[in-house]
């Protein structure tokens, strides 16, 4: 019974070890990303401090660092992946996460929210809301980050 015990401590171990392992393997591209985004930023930008980062691919893929400046401004950087110009914004000259997703429920009636991010189509920082309607179908509404306008969703995958 004692041999059954320690053996069965030992496979849970190496499970939950090799589950961690393959966890961070998994993240390490999207880090990476990160890490990039934010060098660029400060270096190409007057981003001073990172706060938070989000990775967006639609018709092409960039990366976006949430942080502030030099002067203490929220801004947001959007960095293309491979070339293409940076473009920076004010927090307080577009809309906000909350804003953006107020816009959907004018609209619609989701049934959970997956995630709200930012991202970029055709040189337009927009809102990126992805979320689950009713009978568990996947949504995904776009907002123009300056405007707050639709600008366009896709529906019933």
């Amino acid at each position: 019974m004692k041999k059954i015990i320690i053996t069965s401590i030992f496979i849970i171990l190496i499970v939950l070890v090799s589950g961690t392992i393959i966890y961070q393997k998994a993240l390490k591209p999207v880090k990476t990303a990160e890490e990039k985004a934010v060098q660029i930023a400060k270096e190409e930008t007057d981003l001073t401090k990172a706060e938070d980062f989000y990775l967006y691919n639609g018709q092409e893929t960039y990366y976006v660092v949430k942080g502030k400046n030099e002067k203490g401004t929220n801004i947001y950087v959007w960095i293309p992946e491979k070339e293409g110009r940076i473009i920076v914004r004010k927090q307080s000259d577009g809309v906000s996460e909350k804003e953006a997703v107020n816009k959907l429920l004018e609209e619609k009636n989701p049934e959970e929210i997956i995630s709200v991010r930012l991202g970029i189509e055709k040189n337009r920082p927009l809102w990126e809301i992805y979320y689950r309607s009713e009978g568990d179908l996947i949504n995904y509404y776009y907002v123009d980050f300056q405007t707050g306008d639709w600008l366009k969703k896709i529906e019933n995958l």
